[in-house]
């Protein structure tokens, strides 16, 4: 059960290290902790402390954007599965740009293609900024380039490019632009084909090392299927298990959670995201766990998003369950402050136009900027505790 070698912790931003160390441990050394800024050493030594399987090659955290971050163990099989069957996707191997952080298993993935086919990826590095990230881009010398973003950082990209014939054209020469992470909006997807961008929607998650469905179709040898609702996942990319802490009952325990379940000999991941297939293209439609009953309605948070992201001003919006005298719940929002934003109530006539009543949202915060991970997506908690905060002070001044 346990690994033949101590887990090697490795800040993300030493790539002297880090880089030869995913190296050796995808050839069956050392395995590997990508350390993020700010993780304490307390949850390092924990993590070293935590039984692993014998083939682990990489310990990776999640991102924890809806609760406590786990700690999934990657095999070499299993992370070098996952970046064949994506260059396989994309048409042959390339140069990657790297815009996010390893720690991450979007950042880790475009370490692990690099070492794969051999050729060096170029880094971006600092707070991102469009016009510095297609700088970047120019200084790539492969005839094939990649990138992998998330949705805030291609619309970025996007508001750039509309505006730059210059900038288009350097994103037009990525022979894929892999977005995932988040859902993306059909407005940004619009734009992206006005564009001429090889825009590539991408779904995993660290538990599947990374993406493996592709526009709604499965990569290499992934399966995909529906069940009560739920996307579940299947394929040689799936991670082995979940480190808890020390010990053999911990180690046993995460090799049996719940969201890995076996079927008639087939291992299956539990995503918890709802989805649909029809013609064999999968649509993920929200988690299952944000759903609130409205006046006796189930009303998808995800779906509110989903429709309140595609109006004017917009797109940063987030949804969350607020409690209600009369309806029980009701949804409300908080978006960060755009120009041009159309009205509250425009929202919310849309909102009961394509989803109902129920599902119209109470009120919306205006931010400057949303808490957010160190891979763009919302930091749900963080919000989550702010406006409970706030409806507090609220409380307290009635």
């Amino acid at each position: 059960m346990s690994t033949q070698a101590q887990l090697r912790p490795i800040p993300v931003d030493d790539r002297a290290w880090l880089l030869p160390a995913l190296a050796d441990a995808l050839k069956g050394g050392a395995p590997i902790l990508p350390v993020a800024p700010g993780l304490s050493d307390d949850e390092v030594q924990r993590l070293q402390a935590a039984e692993l399987p014998r083939d682990t090659a990489v310990l990776v955290r999640t991102s924890g954007s809806s609760g406590v971050p786990k700690a999934v163990a990657l095999s070499a099989t299993a992370l070098v599965a996952s970046a064949e069957a994506t260059h396989e996707a994309l048409g042959g191997p390339g140069q990657w740009l790297v815009t996010l952080p390893a720690h991450l298993i979007s950042g880790l993935q475009m370490l692990v293609r690099s070492q794969v086919s051999g050729i060096e990826p170029v880094f971006f590095d600092g707070p991102f900024d469009p016009a510095a990230l297609l700088e970047a881009a120019e200084r790539m010398e492969h005839e094939r380039r990649y990138v992998s973003l998330v949705p805030v950082q291609f619309a970025r990209l996007l508001d750039l490019a509309e505006a730059d014939p210059a900038a288009a054209d350097t994103l037009r020469g990525f022979a894929g632009v892999l977005v995932g992470g988040q859902a993306i909006s059909l407005a940004l997807r619009q734009r992206a084909h006005e564009l001429d961008v090889n825009l590539r929607r991408s779904y995993g998650m660290t538990e599947t090392s990374g993406g493996c469905v592709y526009d709604g179709v499965e990569i290499g040898d992934t399966r995909m299927r529906i069940r009560g609702g739920e996307v579940q996942l299947s394929g040689s990319t799936l991670a082995t298990a979940y480190a808890g802490g020390s010990g053999d009952e911990v180690a046993a325990k995460a090799l049996t959670d719940d969201r890995f379940i076996d079927d008639a000999g087939t291992r299956w991941y539990r995503t918890g995201d709802a989805g649909e297939l029809l013609g064999g293209m999968l649509t993920v439609t929200g988690r299952l766990d944000r759903v609130i009953i409205s006046g006796g309605v189930n009303v998808s948070l995800d779906e509110v998003e989903r429709v309140v992201r595609e109006l004017p001003g917009w797109s940063s919006a987030v949804a969350l369950g607020a409690p209600h005298p009369e309806w029980g719940e009701r949804a409300s929002l908080v978006v960060e402050t755009e120009v041009g934003a159309i009205p509250f109530d425009e929202v919310k006539a849309t909102v009961k136009q394509q989803l109902g009543a129920a599902a119209v949202p109470e009120w919306a915060t205006e931010t400057a900027q949303l808490p957010r991970l160190a891979g763009g997506k919302p930091d749900m908690p963080a919000i989550e505790r702010w406006i409970a905060e706030l409806r507090e002070s609220f409380r307290q001044a009635r």
